[in-house]
């Protein structure tokens, strides 16, 4: 089935007046256009300066910026829906003289269009409300076993509560982050806000920029902030160089802290996750506080207020000091299974250094990404994210219906010879330690090129 106007920017553009009027523009002269003052994409083969529309991108100034001086279109029909393609007439330039396009990427389109007629993008199916249900039922489970109950075995338990909440709340954030949940964009806000913001400390407008700036760069050593975990992980000696960070403008120091650290990563990688939530606590804090763009900064910095009302408050009604402890260990611990979730999809794929290119996008993201195998009763546990290849190639679609395409994206990564991974999820984590392993072993015997800094410090700017 060809590719439609719905599901993708029609070929040859079609914003000019007439064929003779329009501007052709080679991909060198595009390529000179890739700064943040002056950045020109190509869609399709038409090119657009978007210089103006960066502030006002709402998936951020990173995702352009990432792209800039370079074709864009598998990129811009993952992420957007057809009511986007108009915003850019009005940036229209001209059309590039030598536009092409690759045999995967065609057929990716051609499998995108497929989705879009069949309407798939817009069904979410009965999941948000099953589990905002589950979440309502575990939130108000373990307000009853604090403030109802005595006994310190149902205080634990509800830590554990909670900690499972969390991990719902992450599944729910990351949906409603990608597509409409209910249909409705206010309503969409009003649940990120509630059960991102309030329920778990987190704002989604930090977690907008860095899912969506990973999205776009996958496995990108420097690009991608999703493997910049510095000084504490490491997932490439490539990391070693002392590489620059796009996503946080900095250095990542492979210092004789880091060096020490990245050198038993291994050992240290799961009792880290169980306490990740902290580091992704003060990142959400921060980013509100002093990011300069935040969307409705007063209601994100609301909502994360709120959080750190109820849960201390929840916390200091427990009787006495250990089991105020125990309580947020186990809350904290549980959710770790999410963290170590987030980690299999990617630390053990193909790394590379530089920002992803146009004409061979739909590679990277099938290259940088591994996938879980379950049963369907098992879905639930992984939240959509065992499914990561079909959700990084179309990021719109429900997780209802990454079951349903996951043939079709195997037989496309089949026909073209791309990599296609997926592994149990015992087998992940295997893969995953044997990857920070070997890393940490070539740390070992790396030589350290940036002076010692504070470790402190350096731990509170952990990113991860």
């Amino acid at each position: 089935m060809p590719p439609s106007v719905d599901a993708m920017p029609a070929p040859g553009g079609g914003d000019a007046a007439g064929a003779g009027d329009v501007r052709m523009i080679s991909s060198k002269e595009l390529r000179a256009h890739a700064s943040a003052d002056d950045l020109w994409i190509s869609i399709s083969g038409d090119v657009y300066d978007v210089t103006p529309w960066l502030p006002h991108h709402p998936g951020g100034d990173l995702p352009l910026i990432t792209l800039a001086g370079q074709d864009a279109t598998d990129a811009f029909a993952a992420y957007h829906p057809p009511s986007a393609r108009p915003l850019l007439r009005r940036f229209f330039v001209g059309r590039l003289s030598d536009y092409t396009v690759s045999p995967a990427s065609a057929d990716y389109r051609r499998l995108l269009a497929q989705l879009s007629s069949a309407g798939l993008f817009e069904r979410v199916g009965p999941t948000p409300k099953v589990q905002l249900a589950l979440m309502a039922v575990l939130f108000y489970a373990a307000l009853y076993l604090v403030l109802a109950c005595a006994t310190a075995s149902a205080h634990l338990l509800a830590g554990g509560l909670i900690g499972f909440v969390w991990i719902q709340s992450g599944w729910m954030g990351h949906d409603s982050g990608h597509h409409r949940i209910t249909g409705h964009p206010l309503l969409d806000r009003v649940v990120q806000v509630l059960s991102g913001n309030c329920l778990t400390g987190l704002s989604i407008a930090w977690w907008k920029c860095n899912h969506n700036t990973h999205h776009i760069a996958c496995n990108s050593l420097d690009h991608d902030p999703d493997l910049q975990h510095m000084p504490l992980f490491a997932v490439s000696p490539k990391l070693f160089g002392n590489i620059w960070s796009y996503f946080y403008q900095r250095t990542l120091a492979f210092d004789a802290a880091s060096k020490f650290l990245i050198s038993y990563q291994h050992w240290t990688f799961y009792p880290v996750m169980c306490v990740a939530r902290i580091n992704l606590l003060a990142q959400s804090a921060l980013f509100v506080l002093t990011e300069k763009r935040v969307p409705q900064r007063s209601l994100e910095i609301a909502g994360v207020a709120a959080f750190w009302a109820w849960y201390p408050l929840l916390v200091a009604s427990l009787p006495n000091w250990w089991e105020r402890v125990a309580f947020v260990l186990l809350s904290f611990t549980i959710c770790g299974i999410q963290h170590v979730q987030f980690c299999l999809n990617h630390f053990s794929s193909d790394v590379y250094v530089g920002p992803p290119k146009g004409n061979d996008w739909f590679e990277k993201q099938t290259a940088g990404t591994l996938d879980i195998l379950c049963p369907p009763w098992m879905d639930w546990f992984h939240g959509g994210l065992q499914f990561q290849i079909e959700h990084h190639l179309f990021p719109r679609l429900p997780r209802c219906h990454l079951r349903k395409v996951a043939p079709a994206v195997r037989d496309l990564c089949k026909k073209h010879g791309l990599t296609y991974s997926a592994a149990s999820f015992w087998g992940a984590n295997v893969l995953t330690w044997k990857t920070l392993r070997a890393a940490a072993l070539q740390a070992r015997s790396a030589t350290s090129g940036a002076a010692p800094k504070n470790l402190v410090w350096e731990a509170l700017n952990t990113h991860g």
